[in-house]
């Protein structure tokens, strides 16, 4: 830990010329949280206080015990699918492959499930917590287009959605496209099996409860090893699982920045800390360290 340079305000020169110089001149690996999404209208499970919002995210347990729950999961799912479906990059995400491209990042460890930072043009992107856009059979493994189960779904519940409300559909899915649904709206819910076996199908995410794949994990150490500075962008860091990198880059001496509104788990590690709205900071940052002619 150090002493580290603080604002509240994404406008403060102070502070944002600290990050600019911070990115300046180090090779950075930057740990991205669900707050680069919100911008693109996928909102995250957690507000700038780091509470966990009113709706409780799926459990993997109750996913794979249970078939009711997995109806539940796959029938909200559908409601909420098209809402991440259509959302596109932001400026943050727009800003932090400008500097991949640059040099200035080595490569994004993203928490988010979206796929946006790929959408982009970020090109070295390790999917921590898995894609929404891929289905995993769970039992022979085949791995398929969530788009191609959409549709499926879609056939086989012609009858359901013609009978849900419009007004059932809660107006803000969760990160994971969670749309909000009366108690008992999904119990007829029918859900498609694997084409390959007739196996159950999940999303190829990470859920709450779940382990993050070993080798995946090993491919973020990497990405952590080789650089020269870790840059937090837009995560509390409440989840272990994206927050083991900060105390990892901690323990190798690793200079630690975050950018984000509202305070988060690596605060005290921080050499350089920028409260903000990533849609302002980080295209900012852009603009000061990447020549027009090297953005995507």
């Amino acid at each position: 830990m150090g002493d580290s340079t603080s604002t509240t305000s994404p406008g403060a020169s102070e502070g944002f010329d600290a990050l600019v110089d911070f990115l300046r001149t180090r090779r950075t690996v930057v740990l991205a949280g669900a707050g680069c999404s919100t911008e693109s209208g996928i909102p995250d499970y957690r507000g700038p206080e780091g509470r966990l919002k009113t709706r409780r995210p799926v459990q993997y347990g109750e996913f794979v015990r249970s078939e009711e729950n997995r109806r539940r999961y796959w029938a909200r799912s559908t409601v909420g699918w098209r809402r991440v479906a259509e959302a596109r990059p932001n400026p943050t995400h727009s800003g932090l492959a400008a500097l991949e491209a640059h040099g200035a990042v080595s490569g994004v460890i993203t928490q988010n499930v979206d796929g946006l930072h790929h959408a982009a043009g970020s090109r070295r992107v390790i999917e921590l917590h898995g894609s929404l856009a891929h289905v995993v059979c769970l039992e022979c493994g085949d791995r398929t287009l969530r788009s191609d189960m959409q549709e499926r779904m879609l056939e086989a519940n012609r009858d359901w959605i013609a009978a849900i409300p419009p007004s059932t559909a809660g107006p803000d899915p969760a990160p994971d496209g969670d749309a909000e649904l009366s108690v008992d709206a999904y119990a007829d819910f029918v859900i498609p099996a694997c084409r390959v076996c007739s196996g159950v199908l999940k999303p190829d995410v990470v859920f709450f409860g779940e382990n993050v794949p070993k080798d995946r994990v090993e491919e973020c150490w990497a990405m952590v090893d080789e650089s020269e500075a870790l840059l937090v962008v837009g995560s509390s860091l409440t989840v272990y699982s994206g927050r083991r990198f900060v105390y990892g880059a901690a323990e190798r001496k690793l200079p630690i920045g975050v950018v984000n509104l509202g305070p988060t788990r690596a605060d005290e590690y921080a050499t350089v800390r920028l409260d903000g709205r990533l849609g302002e900071v980080m295209p900012r940052i852009a603009q000061e360290l990447v020549p027009p002619s090297e953005r995507p």
